[in-house]
């Protein structure tokens, strides 16, 4: 797939758990247009071994994303209720309760094909049935979008390769210089 680094982020209408706690309909990236930056995040799959480390990483870093005026997002292509599961189970037994930033649901895996995150694809065989071929969920993408929602930022691993939250943030510190500055950022240690 091609880079989305300078293009509009794929726009996307779907259920979402916010809070840890409650489910919602119609979540978009769209409400954040001119107010906030998006750190929009794809991991592997709920209740995976790897993920949640990651995971918390996040919140622990949420209240430094949201001093730079920053929404982090998480998606994977479990359902909504599989969010909702695995928010309401602590660390010790697999789970993420404590997460207050939104997970997004693809059940559809049309988010995660259109964002060129997806591990898989759709074909025809030879009795014109559709089947999938790969595991069909995330490698790990991440995508910074400017308040525009534009697209400045993109990283996808595979899906053991963990991402470091704190350079996700020295990103979008390089952003934000280069916007109130109009200069190139230095280097940041």
């Amino acid at each position: 797939m091609p880079t989305l680094i300078g293009k509009q982020a794929p726009s996307f209408n779907t259920k979402a758990v916010i809070e840890g706690k409650k489910i919602i309909d119609n979540y978009s990236l769209d409400q954040f247009i001119d107010k906030k930056y998006v750190v929009l995040f794809f991991y592997t799959k709920d209740f995976s071994g790897i993920c949640p480390s990651e995971l918390y990483d996040f919140q622990e870093k949420l209240d430094e994303f949201k001093s730079r005026g920053v929404e982090v997002v998480g998606c994977s292509t479990d359902s909504e209720e599989s969010h909702l599961a695995f928010l309401n189970l602590d660390k010790g037994s697999g789970g993420i309760k404590g997460i207050t930033y939104p997970l997004i649901s693809d059940n559809t895996k049309t988010i995660c094909s259109n964002y060129g995150t997806l591990a898989g694809d759709y074909e025809l065989n030879e009795e014109n049935q559709l089947v999938a071929t790969g595991p069909m969920i995330p490698f790990r993408g991440l995508f910074l979008i400017d308040k525009k929602g534009i697209v400045q930022h993109q990283l996808i691993n595979h899906f053991t390769i963990v991402r470091d939250v704190n350079e996700v943030l020295r990103v979008v510190d390089a952003l934000q210089y280069f916007e109130e500055k109009g200069e190139f950022c230095p280097i940041i240690k």
